[in-house]
Parts: structure tokens; C-alpha cells; sequence
């Protein structure tokens, strides 16, 4: 046995992966930056086309870090069929109707009205998950989410200066989210394939999608300017892609429980954003009212002892408080 010569520089340590609360900053910045990233391509392409270009450089990511990891995809017709579904409710859909919608709201709205998406989970439970029946606190906070939606939209003013079809495209997507994820937990639970996996699949999916729709309701511009495309390439390689990855880590450090916890962040980081940023205006009801409104999610959430959530599958947008997978990327 050879004595270590004490001139010798000692060996590298094993580099370590950045603390978990770091990460989770990070996170909450590019998922709430997303919606600015929306706003500024959509300056330069079509809504379509900013979907298509946020799920393509989404899928890239997303493909290497499962090529890395040596990862195999998912088997089974009957999951790839599932994964089809999930793939239009939780990506196509509801990224596209933001990226319409923010033509003529404000990025802060829109980040906003995303969270309203545990309130609409919860109203679903009613029917689609027997398992997942509200209590009577929970019941308390949809009625406090409610009127922080009518706080945000100054319902008392009679929606005066307020888009109705942007705004509405913009609750309807965070209602994609909420059945995407209903119907998620029914069918790709125990697939047996990593949550890596299926969330690259599905985005590939997704992507897919938009590649057969996009060319039918669209045009190429005629020029590209720098700044959206750079916008669209941002919001699809780290809001859609390497968001994943981050939070993939998160879930597997400290649960699903504490990363969802990221939700209370993204319409603040949102709204920060579209203000100092895009010098969008803001008025006292939108801060006020998303308070209300994150305040009556986070109610939504509240389980009754002894009630175990079912494991899903990895998220693929802005997580809702109530999406509880097992693992997340």
C-alpha cells in the first residue's frame, strides 16, 4: 500500500449539483419569464408558429437528455394513443391558446389567469375523481379563487378596457391543463417507463401536432427579426425543455409537494416581468386579486389525512398546484 506523497495536489472532489433552492429560483424565473417570451414572439410570428418553435426546441432538449441518460422510450400502442391525448390537452392546446391569447392581453394576465388552473382541477374532481373529493376547506378556497378572478378582471367595473376573447383564451388554456392532467392520472399511471421518457415523447407529440396544423393556418413571414425568434427559441429550449430537467431534479431531491410550491411564483415573477420589462400597465385589482386567487389554490390543495394521491406523470408546462406526481421532470 503507497503512501500518498503529500506534494501531490489532492484529487478532485465530485462536482456537486447546485443546492436545491437555487434550482428552484431558477425555475420559478424561466417559467415565469415564459409568458413574456409569448408576448415578444408573437410580435414576430404567428401564435401557431410560436407554438411550433416552443415545442420543437423543447423536444430537442428534451431528446438529448433522454439520449444521455440512455433512456428508452415508452412501448404500447394503447400508452402512445394516451400519450397523443395528453400531448394536445397539455401542450398544443393550451400553449397555442396563450400564445392567441396574449395578441391582446397583457403577458401579467396571462400569467395570472394560468394560475387558475388548481381552481379548475378541483371543479373537474367533482366529477372525474371520486378519490379527490373536496373537503370543506377546499370548497373555501374555490369560492376565494373565484372572486380573485373576478378581482383580476374588475368584474365590479363591468370588465370595462378588458379583452373577453384574449382573456377567455387564456382561462380556457389553464382549463386544458387541469383536464390534460385529470386525464393523465387515469391512463398513464404505472406505464412503467421513466418520467423523462414520457415527457419527451409527449412533447415530440405535441410537436407533431402543430407541424400538421401550423402549415395549414399560416404563412412564413416574410422576414425574421432577431428578438422574437430569440424569444421563441428561449421559451421553448429552457421554458419547455430545461425547465423539465430542473424540476425533474427538484421532485427527486425534495418531492413533488415542495416543487409545486413553484406555482405561487410564476404570476408574480409574470407580472414582474411584463411591467418592468414590457411596460405593460398595472393597475391595483391584478396584484391584489392574484393574491386572492393563489391564495384560494393553495386552499385547493389542502388533503384530508389519510387520502393518498394516485402517481402521474411528469408535468410539461407551468405546474398547477395539484399536479402530484410520484417523480417530475
Amino acid at each position: 500500500m503507497s503512501t500518498p506523497d503529500p506534494s501531490s495536489p489532492p484529487s478532485a472532489a465530485p462536482s456537486r449539483p447546485l443546492d436545491w433552492r437555487v434550482r428552484f429560483g431558477a425555475l420559478a424565473l424561466v417559467w415565469g419569464f415564459s409568458f413574456l417570451f409569448i408576448k415578444v414572439g408573437t410580435e414576430g410570428f404567428a401564435p401557431l408558429q410560436v407554438t411550433f418553435g416552443r415545442l420543437f426546441f423543447g423536444t430537442a432538449v428534451l431528446a438529448v437528455a433522454v439520449l444521455v441518460k440512455r433512456d428508452r422510450l415508452p412501448r404500447g400502442t394503447r400508452v402512445w394513443g394516451h400519450l397523443t391525448v395528453a400531448a394536445l390537452l397539455l401542450n398544443a392546446l393550451p400553449f397555442s391558446l396563450f400564445a392567441y391569447a396574449e395578441l391582446t392581453i397583457p403577458s401579467t394576465l396571462a400569467g395570472i389567469c394560468n394560475a387558475t388552473t388548481p381552481l379548475w382541477g378541483m371543479l373537474l374532481s367533482l366529477v372525474a375523481l371520486s378519490e379527490d373529493r373536496p373537503n370543506r376547506v377546499r370548497a373555501v378556497g374555490l369560492g376565494i379563487g373565484f372572486i380573485g378572478v373576478l378581482t383580476v378582471l374588475g368584474a365590479w367595473q363591468g370588465f370595462s378596457g378588458l379583452d373577453v376573447t384574449g382573456t377567455s383564451l387564456a382561462l380556457l388554456a389553464a382549463l386544458s391543463y387541469a383536464v390534460g392532467w385529470i386525464y393523465v392520472r387515469r391512463t398513464l399511471s404505472g406505464t412503467g417507463a421513466s418520467n423523462l421518457s414520457l415527457a419527451g415523447s409527449q412533447v415530440g407529440l405535441a410537436t407533431l401536432q402543430l407541424a400538421v396544423v401550423t402549415p395549414l393556418f399560416t404563412s412564413m413571414p416574410t422576414s425574421v427579426e432577431p428578438l422574437p425568434l430569440l424569444a421563441v427559441i428561449a421559451l421553448g429550449a429552457l421554458g419547455t425543455g430545461y425547465a423539465m430537467l430542473l424540476q425533474y431534479g427538484i421532485v427527486a431531491e425534495v418531492g413533488p409537494t415542495t416543487a409545486a410550491m413553484v406555482t405561487y411564483f410564476i404570476p408574480v415573477i409574470a407580472t414582474a416581468a411584463g411591467v418592468a420589462l414590457l411596460d405593460e400597465g398595472l393597475t391595483w385589482n391584478t396584484p391584489v386579486g392574484a393574491v386572492v386567487v393563489l391564495a384560494g389554490a393553495a386552499l385547493t390543495q389542502t388533503r384530508t389525512s389519510g387520502r393518498a394521491s394516485r402517481p402521474t406523470t411528469v408535468p410539461t408546462a407551468p405546474p398547477p398546484a395539484d399536479r402530484r406526481p410520484a417523480t417530475r421532470v
